[in-house]
This record gives C-alpha cells, sequence and structure tokens, in this order.
C-alpha cells in the first residue's frame, strides 16, 4: 500500500477518531485506526504509513510518547503529529526529541493537524513573549513532567511531588484542556 496518503490515527477516545477519520478520509486520506500501541504495531506490519496522529495520553495511563518512539523507528520519514488534552513543555519537547513533528493541544481539528504535516521544518518568524512565566504554569509544568516520568501514574507522581493524591486528582481536573 502506498505512504502517501496513508494516516494511522492512535487514539482511544472511539468517537473522536472516527470524527477525525471521516474528515482525513474526506481530504483523501486512506486511514488506519489503532487503540493501543499494540493494536498499532500489528498494523504496521501490513501497512506502511507516511502520517501519523497519536494521542499523548492512552487508555490505562498509557504515554502516547512511546508510541512516537515505535513509529519513529519503523519509519524515520513518518510525519508524526502528537495531540493532547494534558499540553506541557516537557511532553512537548520529549515527543519531538522522539519524532514527533508537531505537538498540538486540543481541541484541534483536521486543519490544524494537516498544516502540522506541512510543517516539518522550524519557524525562526515566531514570536517570542516578553511575558514571563507564572507559578501556576510552572507547577502545572513540573507537574507533567513527573507524569511523564512515571508514565501517567497518578500515585507515584503525587508521591514524587510530595503531595496527597487526591490533591493532584483535582489540579488535573481544573487544568484539563477540553
Amino acid at each position: 500500500m502506498s505512504t502517501e496518503r496513508l494516516l494511522l490515527i492512535i487514539e482511544d477516545d472511539a468517537a473522536f477518531a472516527r470524527t477525525l477519520s471521516r474528515s482525513f478520509e474526506r481530504r483523501g486520506y486512506v486511514v488506519l485506526h489503532a487503540a493501543s500501541q499494540d493494536e498499532a504495531a500489528a498494523l504496521l506490519t501490513q501497512h506502511n504509513p507516511g502520517y501519523a496522529v497519536v494521542d499523548l495520553k492512552l487508555n490505562g495511563n498509557t504515554s502516547g510518547l512511546s508510541c512516537v518512539q515505535m513509529l519513529h523507528q519503523h519509519d524515520e520519514a513518518m510525519l508524526i503529529v502528537v495531540l493532547t488534552g494534558f499540553a506541557s513543555i516537557g511532553t512537548a519537547v520529549e515527543a519531538i526529541k522522539l519524532g514527533a513533528i508537531q505537538y498540538l493541544a486540543k481541541p484541534s481539528n483536521t486543519d490544524d493537524i494537516e498544516a502540522a504535516f506541512g510543517q516539518v521544518a522550524g519557524n525562526t518568524e515566531v514570536e517570542l513573549t516578553a511575558r514571563s512565566t507564572s507559578i501556576k504554569n510552572l507547577e502545572w509544568e513540573r507537574i507533567h513532567e513527573v507524569l511523564v516520568e512515571t508514565d501517567f501514574n497518578i500515585s507515584e507522581t503525587a508521591r514524587r511531588l510530595g503531595m496527597h493524591r487526591r490533591t493532584l486528582a483535582r489540579k488535573l481536573e481544573k487544568q484539563r484542556v477540553k
């Protein structure tokens, strides 16, 4: 099968994956869907997609970062975009290091993702902000950094941060990007 317009979506939210799939199919892509890393690995034995969209947080607190790594190892030329409702600088940096070309916060639509596929090279014209990072943002970044280190294990993250698990869960609920 040709890699030119073959897209692999790794997303555990079936409704979102279905909507995204239909939208890309209308744009001429052939879409494969996997709800987990194991399903994606099985698809890679039979197909060679040129594009991939990976959710950062999959069921069972599985990190999409390991999917990014697997996809990049399968084909270094594959254009991989990471989508997340739990955006942080730490996970963005790791996603790019592991082979993703872009990292988008949800909600992102097909236009955003397709534009990301076209922006492989960096952009030196990105506007720099003069504003410093707030304490809340620094806290949020640290929480997500530890979440990635613990493969999204809430209990272990809370222990490493020295906070009660329920306190961490409340902070995560407050900050969730929908």
